[in-house]
């Protein structure tokens, strides 16, 4: 009996460029089939409160070696940013701003605040505060001074991962969750995924020699459970679960927060039409993309290798018929001065 189904699959990839522009579905045109719905990361910085208890988590679960704690002495964040040893980085920014309708001075003793923060993102307006990472518009006489802004960063686990176009072994594979994953006894270390990445995220760890990134816990993922991060983070900064629930659950929260009054809210690394064809993990915003050290309009570094094929295989036949009419020239004119001694 014919597969029909895999039959089907095989034919709608002909033809078309699969290193760039729409993929519905990542895990069925790497070839697997019967898959679960892609998973991925929703993160909302605006109830991020810095406690980097996703680092730890990432570290203990993933046994990643211990990076250094280094203070750069401009900031409270010692991890600096993402590396083969750190797959989960929170970072901190200052900025001077309103601090929105927050007032020193107020009694908070009969906040049960371990409760507020366990309901994170599930909390109703009406029963939020306002934090001093919300900033006030000028009507609202907010005082200024610094407010933080919080983030936890890790791999995009992108729709076209350039990462995984550009491995030469196939120690970068897309799982059936839709994520990608480095096997490390395959990786030989060649550093090609690095330039390739348009988020810096992956690197090579000196003392292997191999590149390390985010797996999206996939062990745990096979296993029916969340990822250590998304499990570890007390305020549901980081939610995890399918794609599409998320983007939805994305919107909503975005269109909250302006009801609220916070503008400057938006979505990062949602849209399925952006450059990467949709993060797999993605964010929500309380400024913008550079601010939190993220590109403003990334697109997938292998996004234009067809052209660039097409055009170095133009120039190298236009060089081929070059020579061969250089070589019948010269074959014409020896016969030419053959025929006149004669």
């Amino acid at each position: 009996m014919t597969d029909t189904s895999n039959t089907s699959n095989r034919s709608s990839l002909i033809g078309r460029n699969l290193l760039a522009g729409a993929e519905p579905d990542v895990a069925g045109d790497a070839g697997h089939e019967d898959h679960p719905p892609r998973v991925g990361f929703f993160t909302d910085t605006s109830v991020c409160i810095g406690c980097k208890a996703c680092e730890v988590a990432c570290k203990e679960w993933n046994a990643v070696p211990e990076d250094g704690l280094d203070f750069t002495g401009m900031s409270f964040d010692n991890t600096q940013g993402l590396s083969a040893s750190t797959w989960r980085h929170v970072a901190f920014i200052e900025q001077n701003k309103p601090l929105g309708r927050a007032e020193t001075g107020v009694d908070h003793s009969g906040v049960d605040v371990l409760a507020l923060a366990a309901r994170g993102s599930g909390t109703p307006v009406e029963e939020a505060a306002i934090t001093p990472t919300s900033p006030a518009s000028p009507s609202d006489g907010g005082q200024h001074g610094l407010r933080w802004l919080m983030s936890s960063d890790v791999c995009k686990h992108c729709t076209h991962a350039a990462c995984l176009d550009v491995c030469p072994t196939g120690a970068l594979f897309r799982t059936e969750f839709g994520t990608v994953v480095v096997q490390d006894d395959v990786c030989n270390g060649c550093g090609y995924c690095v330039p390739a990445c348009p988020y810096g995220v992956i690197d090579v760890r000196p003392e292997d020699g191999g590149a390390h990134k985010c797996t999206l816990c996939y062990d745990r993922l096979g296993a029916g459970q969340e990822p250590a991060c998304a499990k570890a983070c007390p305020t549901d900064s980081i939610q995890f679960g399918p794609l599409d629930e998320l983007r939805e659950r994305a919107a909503a929260r975005v269109e909250e927060l302006h009801r609220v009054g916070v503008e400057d809210a938006r979505l990062y690394g949602h849209d399925p039409e952006d450059g990467v064809g949709g993060d797999g993990a993605f964010f929500l915003l309380l400024d913008e993309p550079e601010v939190y050290g993220l590109p403003p309009d990334p697109v997938v570094t292998t996004r234009d290798l067809p052209s660039m094929w097409r055009h170095a295989g133009a120039a190298a036949l236009t060089l081929l018929g070059g020579v061969a009419a250089v070589f019948a020239a010269q074959a014409g004119a020896s016969g030419r001065r053959t025929g006149r001694r004669r």
